[in-house]
Order: C-alpha cells, then sequence, then structure tokens
C-alpha cells in the first residue's frame, strides 16, 4: 500500500504538468466550449497514450537496468532531469484559443476525442522523454522490481486520469477563471512541485528510506 500511496503522490504531482505539449490545452480547451463529456473523452484518450508508454517504459527499463549494481547513480540522474523538466513548467508561457466554430464541435465525432487525446500525448516526444525519466529513476528506486512497479504506476496513473477529468469539469463550469494568466500562474505552482518531487527522488535514492 505504501507503494501505491507514493504513485499517487506522484500523480497529484503531475496532475498539473501543463508545459509539454498541447494535451492539457486542448483539454480545458474542450471543457469550456464543449463541455464535460467531450473533455472526459479526451482525457480518456491521454489516459490510453500515458499507459501505452509507462507500460513500454517499465518493460524496457527493468528489463535493461536488471543488470546494473549501481541503482543511486541512475535514481540521481532521472531525479536531475525531472529537476529541469519542473523548471521548464515553471518559466513555461501559455495561452488559450477557441480554434473551433460552433459547426465544427457539433460535427465531431465522440471517438475522435479519444482519438485527439491520445495522438496529442503520442506525437510529443517531451512526453516520452518525461516519463521515461521518472520510469527510470522510480525503476531504480525500487531494484526493478516488476510488481511493485506496477503498483506506483497504477496509483500514478489513476491519479492523472482523475485529475484530468477534474479538470475538464472545472474548466465548463468556471469558464471565467481559467485565463491565460490563471495558466501562468498554475504553471509555476506545477513546476515547483515536479522539481520538488525531483529533489525528494534523489534524497530517497541517496539515503535509502
Amino acid at each position: 500500500m505504501d507503494v501505491f500511496i507514493e504513485g499517487t503522490v506522484l500523480g497529484l504531482s503531475l496532475a498539473f504538468l501543463f508545459g509539454f505539449g498541447p494535451a492539457f490545452f486542448a483539454l480545458i480547451q474542450t471543457g469550456i466550449f464543449r463541455g464535460l463529456i467531450p473533455g472526459i473523452l479526451l482525457a480518456f484518450g491521454i489516459f490510453l497514450n500515458d499507459l501505452l508508454i509507462v507500460t513500454l517504459s517499465i518493460f524496457g527499463a527493468a528489463t535493461i537496468m536488471s543488470n546494473i549494481n549501481n541503482f543511486n547513480i541512475i535514481g540521481i540522474v532521472g531525479g536531475i532531469i525531472i529537476i529541469v523538466f519542473g523548471i521548464v513548467t515553471y518559466l513555461k508561457k501559455t495561452e488559450i484559443e477557441d480554434g473551433e466554430t460552433k459547426s465544427e464541435i457539433n460535427s465531431t465525432h465522440p471517438l475522435l476525442y479519444i482519438g485527439k487525446g491520445f495522438l496529442l500525448n503520442a506525437v510529443n516526444p517531451f512526453v516520452w522523454i518525461f516519463w521515461i525519466s521518472i520510469i527510470v529513476g522510480i525503476t531504480a528506486r525500487y531494484n526493478a522490481d516488476y510488481v511493485k512497479l506496477i503498483i506506483f504506476f497504477s496509483g500514478t496513473l489513476s491519479i492523472v486520469l482523475l485529475t484530468d477529468i477534474i479538470k475538464t469539469f472545472a474548466a465548463s463550469k468556471l469558464k471565467a477563471i481559467v485565463t491565460d494568466k490563471f495558466l501562468i500562474l498554475i504553471n509555476k505552482i506545477a513546476g515547483i512541485g515536479i522539481s520538488g518531487f525531483g529533489i525528494f527522488l534523489i534524497i530517497r535514492t541517496i539515503f535509502d528510506f
């Protein structure tokens, strides 16, 4: 259970990860301009792609690292990369644009939202790099234990999906406050949180607690 809880803590840290592509902005725009259900479908598409990346990365990283003795160095490097991503997120500027007309919105098939969410993640190299960096660090932390890794990232991905749905709901109800300045503020909070997780990972790796 402790492993699952640690995974949910990471999920909360990632819940406001905005700075690495159009997926988050598409999620907010969908909630604002199209409503809750399309936003949930988009969030589910993003979740499916995250699940695919995490699954491939877990088994790849664990297989490669099963023959590596010095997990500490790898864990520290992974933590440093996460800190860098947090800094980039903190500095990222954002804006929301409504790129579709009402007729285009009404003609969109529901399943296309799932596909859009999946592809927005899939084509963004930063998403792959970010997940792989996290997974390398966590794999080092748990000594390539498949069971613990699966439990950990089950907690992470469940929280990411849940918070994406909550963000969509909030955007659909609170259109007035979802402004460019608001998103920049959240980016800064997210950047601090992600960097903090990277620091935490390095400390745990060094002191093994």
